[in-house]
């Protein structure tokens, strides 16, 4: 155990440096629950709309931070099938997970396979869940199809694109800086546009011969709303999952009749792993195409935990290329 365990808090919403560490107490944990001594913390934009107060907290301070990975280190009273020494991971609220310890209810805690490394896990678990309810219970894909996947060089792109590839969608992909283009075409892209230089819907239309694709997924939000209808078949679906570039602007519902009878909507990841049967089918399913090799990431960029803001600022810069993760 550290000589002080701490954890990372915000007292108000801001910038990077809102970010501070805060001594914590490791207690036991309760009835059915499970403390975990953390090894590596996931690094996610939900963690960014904590901190700027796009997603409110309940009180301040409060931690922030939605997943990690590492070990077992004490089991509660009614716990059963964990115990001591046993590799796990999470992705599941309340916010809190940038610390050295962490308590939950071991109904959110699920086991690491051999094959997957602690690192992988807390860089993977939160955006290959994402990805898996998306794609498979969200807006269902099937082989033949062509979808339009936003922000394709990113984390969540890296899995999105290449499990789509692997399922026989045809993905176009876009980015957002001409040096990112590789990377999307190595992650499985068929084509790719890059927001920078391309207006987006004409290329789709371009690509597609007019018709649009019957499903966009996008990260972005305000930046790429108005490119995402534009880009959608008759009766296609806007799978909006993110606000990377801020939250849209309001609009005026009947604009998806006139655009072919749009439908939209907003999911969260959290109303899809509601039971324990969902979370554990959708880490399975994960779990399963990383351990294939279906699913190849590189090793995602650490920081130390106590270096919190700086993994903020790289990821807010729009610069970053696949997943980030604070170590412990």
């Amino acid at each position: 155990m550290p000589a002080t365990p701490y954890s990372i808090v915000i007292s108000e919403v801001g910038g990077p440096e809102v970010l501070r560490r805060e001594r914590i107490a490791v207690t036991e944990p309760g009835w059915r629950e499970v403390r975990i001594r953390q090894t590596s913390v996931g690094v996610n934009f939900i963690d960014v709309y904590h901190r700027k107060g796009l997603y409110a907290l309940p009180s301040y301070p409060h931690g922030i931070g939605m997943e990690a990975a590492g070990v077992v280190d004490a089991v509660g009273e009614g716990v059963s099938g964990f115990a001591v020494g046993d590799r796990v991971a999470y992705s599941a609220g309340p916010p809190g997970a940038y610390a050295t310890h962490r308590t939950l209810p071991v109904e959110r805690v699920i086991s690491l396979p051999d094959a997957i490394s602690d690192g992988l896990a807390a860089s993977s678990l939160l955006k290959g869940m994402t990805v898996e309810a998306l794609i498979r219970r969200v807006a269902p894909v099937s082989a033949g199809m062509t979808v339009l996947w936003h922000a394709a060089a990113g984390g969540v792109g890296a899995i999105a694109c290449q499990w789509l590839a692997h399922l026989g969608v045809e993905v176009i992909g876009t980015v957002g800086s001409a040096k990112k283009a590789d990377v999307a075409f190595a992650n499985g892209c068929t084509h790719v546009i890059d927001r920078s230089r391309e207006d987006v819907s004409d290329r789709v239309r371009e690509i597609t011969r007019g018709v649009g694709v019957p499903i966009v997924f996008d990260s972005v939000g305000h930046a790429t709303f108005e490119e995402s209808l534009s880009s959608l078949a008759r009766r296609g679906m806007l799978v909006a999952f993110g606000n990377s570039s801020g939250k849209p602007d309001p609009f005026d519902p009947m604009e998806f009749a006139r655009r072919g009878s749009l439908f939209f909507t907003r999911p969260t990841l959290w109303d899809y792993i509601v039971t324990r049967a969902e979370l554990e089918g959708s880490s399975a399913a994960l779990f399963d195409v990383l351990a294939r090799g279906i699913v190849k990431l590189p090793a995602p960029r650490a920081y130390s935990l106590a270096r919190a803001a700086d993994a903020h600022r790289a990821l807010e810069s729009g610069t970053t290329v696949g997943a980030s993760i604070l170590t412990v």
